[in-house]
């Protein structure tokens, strides 16, 4: 793993000087090169979107495809004069995957750590032992995802309040769908004013568009998203509260309080590097990884396992000091890194022949900047909201800063509309199988399309001039 890293991080060196900020691009829209390179990523996508059906992990497709996109492209230019550009237009767009990379394993390794500690487990305990009735759950998962996804993705946060859901409430059915759907656009919405919130808003940060205090004027139209369908669906719930639960025994183990605190530590740190030295935020989230290096030497110097002649001494599952970092860095999501890589790679391809700006011409030319990012949040609902807003920053259409904070947003909670349009979504469908199903979702669309609605009309009458 430390060598594979160091030679990602060598790689990035040596290629960053050959990075431009204008990507070349060629209209071969038409070619057969062209026609090829668009079918092969549409079969690779719809191979993603079967994931759940045919059990085969969404990295592998995507990877597949991007590989024999950029093979289309290099025997095309093989012998021109334009093989030049093919370099440096592979090049940008694996940089940019690299910065995403090194971002996201740190933020990952943070999330494995702070579960490791069991601080997750605790918060969960906390609100089983409670004995709160059907509403007040309802209303304290979907605000607790909202106001944890901000910083703990909304992936993750999903995940960790359907398990007090399911925890507390198993036997209701009809609760815990309408809890699982709540905390689904909850978390979406919480994503959507924060850089770390959702992949898509971190890509528009490092990309310069949004600066990090901007995103906070997403705040209320996202409080609305997620605000005016629970207070519909709440009207659905059931009377009571669940039956008594076993008491619980603390989880939280030595240094969870502290992990959390360097957590938001290597945030503050990546938004002063970027914010106030214009230092790209990957390089302070890699310090904040070094914060937490340190932190678990500590650790293992108070562990009855240390041994000085071991650098990672083996531990013990009774031993509250036991800690290695790289068993975290082991345990984040490599086959949605990987998921990554592929789409960037896959998208940056497709952009060089020249898809991207036939794609900015049929949306942004055809349509008011308004109704076209309207739009992009409605395709989000059907298509990863991941690869949609890579495009959008691809194509970077002239836009003031109120239009990229509502393609930011629409993006972001467009996802909410269907329970396949957000990471989040698909997940509790396997969390919560037979209770939280597509159409138990597809239900309350229509309460979440007003607040979708809502909240775009929100945020125009807000930060619009």
């Amino acid at each position: 793993m430390t060598r594979a890293v160091t030679l990602l991080l060598a790689l990035f060196s040596t290629q960053a000087a050959a990075a431009v900020e204008t990507v070349p691009t060629m209209d071969l829209t038409t070619s057969w090169q062209g026609v090829t390179a668009l079918c092969i990523f549409m079969l690779a996508y719809t191979l993603v979107i079967l994931e759940e059906r045919i059990h085969l992990r969404k990295s592998k497709p995507v990877l597949l495809a991007a590989a024999c996109i950029w093979l289309l492209i290099g025997l095309t230019f093989r012998d021109s004069a334009d093989s030049e550009l093919v370099a440096v237009a592979i090049r940008h767009s694996f940089l940019e995957y690299a910065e995403l990379f090194f971002f996201l394993l740190v933020a990952m390794t943070y999330i494995n750590t702070l579960l490791e500690r069991g601080v997750f487990d605790e918060l969960r305990n906390i609100l089983v032992s409670r004995g709160y009735s059907y509403r007040a759950l309802f209303w304290l998962t979907g605000l607790l995802a909202f106001f944890i996804s901000p910083v703990a993705d909304n992936l993750t946060t999903a995940l960790i309040l359907c398990a007090v859901i399911l925890a507390v409430a198993r036997q209701q059915v009809r609760f815990v769908s309408i809890a699982c759907t709540n905390v689904v656009v909850a978390a979406n919405a919480g994503g959507a004013f924060s850089p770390f919130g959702d992949i898509t808003t971190l890509m528009v940060w490092q990309k310069g568009l949004v600066e990090f205090g901007q995103f906070f004027d997403l705040f209320l139209p996202a409080a609305v998203n997620f605000l005016v369908p629970a207070a519909i669906m709440q009207l659905a719930l059931p009377a009571g509260a669940p039956g008594s639960q076993a008491p619980v025994e603390r989880v939280l183990k030595y240094g969870g309080i502290t992990v959390a605190v360097l957590f938001l530590l290597t945030i503050a740190t990546a938004v002063c590097f970027h914010n106030l030295l214009h230092i790209p935020p990957v390089f302070g989230m890699l310090a904040g990884l070094a914060y937490l290096k340190f932190y678990g030497y500590f650790l293992r110097r108070k562990s009855v396992s240390w041994s000085l002649a071991s650098e990672n001494p083996p531990g013990s599952a009774d031993d509250p000091y036991a800690f290695d970092v790289f068993t975290n860095i082991a345990s984040a999501e490599w086959d949605t890194l990987f998921f990554f890589y592929g789409v960037i790679l896959s998208v940056g391809g497709l952009a060089l022949l020249g898809y991207m700006e036939l794609l900015s011409a049929t949306i942004y030319g055809a349509n008011s900047l308004t109704a076209a990012n309207v739009m992009v949040g409605l395709l989000s609902a059907v298509v990863d909201n991941i690869p949609v807003m890579f495009a959008v920053l691809t194509m970077e259409p002239a836009m003031p800063l109120e239009q990229w904070l509502l393609v930011t947003l629409t993006a972001g909670v467009g996802g909410s509309l269907l329970s396949i349009g957000s990471a989040a979504g698909v997940a509790l469908m396997g969390q919560a199988r037979g209770m939280y199903t597509f159409f138990s979702h597809l239900r309350w669309t229509p309460a979440i399309a007003l607040g979708y609605g809502l909240s775009i009309w929100v945020h125009l009458l807000l930060n619009a001039p």
